[in-house]
Parts: structure tokens; C-alpha cells; sequence
């Protein structure tokens, strides 16, 4: 079949999908009615709650949930032989009736529920207990996360002495232009933030120049990069960083920076359509249906596999976390949550576009074959590029390389200010009224938002620096438990306030059976794995943690469907813009 054709035909599905079942499911929840005042306003405090205007907002959300997810993930399938059909049906369905759904339905229920996190809604909805539960598992996600991303980037950025000294000093020069130019492009971000936020410069104007400078801060890199920095040296750079980012206000570095860092996942989406409608390659280097060399079960390991671009819980996180503190009006909530999650569907689908190209190129050209996710999607986007534009492969692929690591860096930050936000909500009970700053005695330490900050960046660094990849299988199961339990979250609240929850309920449910049906083959898996006697500590924690997340998602299910059963009101919604 021929790439284009496929990508002409997801398109158009997903903006059916955004139009009609969009607009459908805001009539059904209510979204936007009595132009009620949004927590960013109300309880606007000019650090976590800060209104944004929706392009502002739509770039710092895209870019979080974005990150390297809609990439990995179908290259990671294709290379277990799924095929390209069931890949592409899961991006597109699983991203209009499942991951849409997902990131729609927790920011608007975090947007009524005073900007608070999905712990907290199912605090509010379900119990307290419940909430504890989601917290520690959440929170111990996000410490995977911040450790992955942060091993992720300080990779990219660090010297290697992989591949013989001509090699190296090729790679170590590329990694240092890589991090000169992240490290320039905050300070414009940080530059941006000031301009907008405290001259009041218009955003147009704001813009023209940050853009301007984007590319003037690429060039720069890309000819002066002094720092060839180690990967261990890098780690606690990074940890330094995060620590800074997950505290400092929003204006001055997360809403300019994302803004900003869109823009250059909008260049790479602009790049890869470019390549797909004028090289339009074939698909026949993947097989249709699952190749008969794999073994692995398509379920549940394809929708565990492709996660982010159909649906990941890690955006339910970034929905209640730091969007739903920033959203100007409730009717921004389409576009920015649900829009994003579809936008991110079509940069999946142009991956698995790329991966083919790709993998055709490895087999003409196995000396020089395309090796690694960034290879693939840069290397194959660049290389369909270069097929109509010659000599245009260098720059394209420096370009991709370069936005596919802001974006882990964009990731990474966000991951770090969410769990902050995870364990300071824990020691507090909100619907005693309790909040940080009113606490006392051990909760007001444990509350303090630098305490959070400080545990959460020496728990992700460490284990950075100490075998994350161990671990880092669980990682699939456990990002889909969280979308399943943010699902859950939405659905009980929906069904406290009397609203329609089907639409809810039955990808709650796909999703439940998704995460124990994968926990159970991973744990099983690294069971046998100790039984022979090949085992070092990962899959004994591995075989532990699997049990204990079987355990959270059957004990939440059923503490879930017996709220959704017997709601607890349907006389007024938990909403704090209204009198209870």
C-alpha cells in the first residue's frame, strides 16, 4: 500500500473524529456551560496557576505528552513484527475512542475540581484510600520516568567513546551541539517569558522573534559547542535543572519554553508530511498483518507497546497537573486535550510511514543501515526528503535529532513538577480543606514543595545513574494502568454528577484488561527467568512489582465499579465554582 494513501485516509479519520465525536462528548459532559471561571483564573498565584492563552497552552501540552512516545512506540512495534495494519488501527480508533477520550476527560475533571490531580478527583469521588493507592503508584511512575528521560538526554548530550576514536569524536561533537543548543534555547524561552509575561509584548511580535531565534540558537550550536561533558557529569547537570524547573514559576520557563518547543515539533510534522505526499513510499518492507516470525501476542502487548500517539496514561498526569492549572476558558479544553491527543495520532502514523521507508533503505544498504529509534524516524524522514530535495539529508536529519531531544527534555521537566505536585498531594487531605501552606508539623516538611522537589530529583537521578533499563519493562504496563485509572477516575466522577459515562466506562475496561492481561505474561515471564537461574536483582523486582500493581488494578476496579454502581450525588457537581 502506498504511504500517502494511508496517511490521506488517518487524517481525514481523525479530524471526523475531532468534529463529530469531539464536539459530542463536550455536549454530553457540559463543557464550556454557564462560562464558569477556570481555576487558573481564580486561584491564579503566578507559579503553578497561570492563565495562557490557547496557543501558549496547546504548545505546552503537546510538547509534554509528545516527548519521544508517538516515535518509539510504533518502531518498537514494527521491529516485534505487528504488522502495519493493526498498528495504524490502534493509533487512529484507539486515538478518537480511547486516548482522546483519556486526555479530555482528565482535564476537564481536574479543570471542575479546582486544577487538582486525578488522585485527588478519585479522593473527591471515591475514597481517600483510593487516592493514597494512585498517588504512590502514580508518583513511582513518574521516579521511572524522570530517570528514563534524564538517562535519555544525558545520553544524547555526553561524549562516547562507542564505535573507535573516529567515531567518537564524530558523535561526542554532534551530542555536544545537541546540548549547546538545548542550553541556549532556554535561555531564549526564559528571554520569551519575560517579554510576554512582564513587558507585555505583543505575542504575535513575541513570536516572529522567538522563532528568529530558534534558528539563530541552532546555528550557533551547530558551529561553536565547547562542552563535552560525560554522561555521568550530564546526570546531575540535568538533576540541577529539573530541580530549578520543577519550582519557577511557569511564565518564566515552562509555558515560553513549551510554546517555543512546538514549534519545532511543528517544523518536524510539517518535514514528515512534506516527505510522505512527495516520496509517498510503499509500505511492503512491513507486513500487512503480523509477520509469521514474531511470536509475541498482539494482545495486549501492542497497546501497551504503542502507547503514546493512541493512548498513555502519562497525559492524564499532564492534563490534571499542570494544564488544567494554566487553561484560560473550559471551552479550550477540546482543542488542547483532545486535539493534541489526535495531532500526536498523526505524527504516529508518519513514524510507522518512515519506519517503512527505513527499514526498505537498511535492506538495499546493510553496511549503512538505519539502527536506533532517532536513526529510524530521522534517518527515514531525511532520507525520503533527500529522494526529491538532494543534498538536503544532513540538515534534516541534524534537525530531527535536535527535536527529538528537546522534546525528552520538555518530557522530562514536566514529569518532574507532576511528581511534586504526586507527593505533596499525598500528606495533605483536601477534602478536609488542608493545602501545603495551612498544614503543620511533619506534613507542613513533607508538604513544602522544594522537600518535594529535592526528593523526587535525587530518587529519579539515582536510579538514572543505577539501572533504570532493569526496570524499565514495567514501565508499558504501568503507564497503561494509569490511563485506566485515570479512565476511572473521569467515569466515577461523571456518574457523581449525573452526567453520560459510557464513553468512559468501556475504554476503562479495554484498558483494565489491556494492563493485568500484559502484567501477567511480564511477570510470568521474568519468573522463568529466575527459575533458571539467570537472574539479577531486576527480575525479582520486576516479578514483586507486577504482583503489587495485579493487586492495585483489581482492588480499584472493583472500589470503581461500585461507585460508578451507586454514585454518591446527582444532585450537584463537586465543583468549586459553585456553592455544594
Amino acid at each position: 500500500m502506498n504511504s500517502l494513501v494511508l496517511l490521506i485516509i488517518s487524517i481525514v479519520c481523525l479530524l471526523g473524529g475531532y468534529i463529530f465525536y469531539g464536539r459530542w462528548l463536550c455536549k454530553k459532559w457540559g463543557v464550556g456551560e454557564g462560562d464558569k471561571e477556570t481555576p487558573a483564573h481564580r486561584l491564579e498565584d503566578g507559579v503553578d496557576y497561570v492563565p495562557a492563552k490557547a496557543p501558549v497552552l496547546m504548545g505546552h501540552h503537546f510538547s509534554s505528552i509528545a516527548g519521544a512516545g508517538p516515535i518509539t512506540g510504533p518502531i518498537s512495534a514494527a521491529a516485534l513484527g505487528f504488522g502495519w495494519l493493526a498498528c495504524v488501527l490502534w493509533i487512529v480508533v484507539g486515538g478518537i475512542f480511547v486516548g482522546g477520550v483519556h486526555d479530555f476527560g482528565a482535564l476537564f475533571a481536574s479543570v471542575r475540581h479546582d486544577g487538582k490531580s486525578i488522585g485527588e478527583i478519585i479522593s473527591f469521588n471515591m475514597s481517600r484510600r483510593a487516592k493514597r493507592l494512585f498517588l504512590i503508584f502514580a508518583y513511582l511512575t513518574l521516579i521511572l520516568v524522570v530517570a528514563a528521560f534524564a538517562s535519555i538526554v544525558a545520553g544524547t548530550f555526553g561524549s562516547t567513546d562507542a564505535g573507535g576514536a573516529a567515531l567518537a569524536a564524530a558523535a561526542a561533537d554532534t551530542n555536544a551541539s545537541v546540548a549547546m543548543v538545548s542550553l541556549l534555547f532556554i535561555v531564549i524561552a526564559v528571554i520569551f517569558g519575560f517579554l510576554v509575561y512582564r513587558r507585555n509584548m505583543p505575542m504575535g511580535t513575541s513570536t516572529i522573534i522567538g522563532v528568529a531565534a530558534i534558528i539563530a540558537v541552532m546555528a550557533v550550536g551547530m558551529n561553536f559547542h565547547p562542552l563535552y561533558l560525560s554522561y555521568h557529569s550530564w546526570m546531575l547537570v540535568i538533576g540541577f535543572y529539573i530541580a530549578i524547573a520543577s519550582v519557577c514559576p511557569v511564565w518564566i520557563l515552562l509555558q515560553p519554553r513549551d510554546y517555543l518547543s512546538s514549534f519545532l515539533l511543528y517544523a518536524m510534522l510539517a518535514v514528515a508530511l512534506f516527505a510522505v505526499i512527495f516520496a509517498h513510499p510503499s509500505l511492503n518492507s512491513l507486513p500487512l498483518i503480523q509477520s509469521a516470525e514474531s511470536t509475541t501476542p498482539v494482545f495486549p502487548v501492542l497497546f501497551t507497546t504503542i502507547a503514546c500517539g493512541a493512548c498513555s496514561g502519562f497525559h492524564s498526569l499532564v492534563s490534571s497537573g499542570t494544564t488544567s492549572k494554566q487553561l484560560d476558558r473550559e471551552k479550550d479544553a477540546q482543542p488542547i486535550a483532545y486535539g493534541g491527543m489526535l495531532l500526536e495520532c498523526v505524527l504516529a502514523v508518519l513514524t510507522v510511514c518512515a519506519v517503512a521507508y527505513a527499514y526498505a533503505y537498511n535492506a538495499a544498504n546493510p553496511d549503512t543501515a538505519l539502527t536506533g529509534a532517532t536513526a529510524i524516524f530521522g534517518g527515514g524522514i531525511a532520507l525520503m526528503v533527500d529522494s526529491v530535495i538532494p543534498g538536503s539529508y544532513t540538515i534534516l536529519n541534524t534537525l530531527l535529532v535536535l527535536t527529538y531531544s528537546a522534546f525528552c527534555l520538555t518530557s522530562l521537566d514536566t514529569a518532574t513538577r507532576l511528581a511534586r505536585f504526586m507527593f505533596q498531594e499525598f500528606w495533605i487531605d483536601s477534602t478536609k480543606g488542608e493545602t501545603p501552606e495551612n498544614v503543620t508539623g511533619a506534613k507542613k516538611i513533607l508538604a513544602n514543595s522544594y522537600v518535594a522537589t529535592l526528593i523526587t530529583v535525587v530518587l529519579g537521578i539515582t536510579l538514572g545513574l543505577n539501572g533504570y533499563a532493569k526496570i524499565w519493562a514495567l514501565f508499558g504496563s504501568a503507564n497503561q494502568l494509569l490511563a485506566a485509572l485515570g479512565l476511572l477516575a473521569v467515569a466515577a466522577w461523571l456518574g457523581n454528577v449525573g452526567r453520560k459515562r459510557a464513553m468512559v466506562v468501556i475504554p476503562m475496561f479495554f484498558m483494565l484488561c489491556v494492563t493485568i492481561a500484559s502484567l501477567c505474561i511480564n511477570t510470568l515471564s521474568q519468573y522463568n527467568v529466575i527459575r533458571a537461574g539467570e537472574a539479577d536483582w531486576g527480575p525479582y523486582v520486576q516479578v514483586i512489582v507486577g504482583v503489587l500493581l495485579i493487586v492495585l488494578a483489581v482492588f480499584l476496579a472493583i472500589e470503581g465499579v461500585i461507585t460508578i454502581a451507586h454514585p454518591k450525588s446527582r444532585t450537584a457537581e463537586p465543583d468549586f465554582n459553585a456553592a455544594e
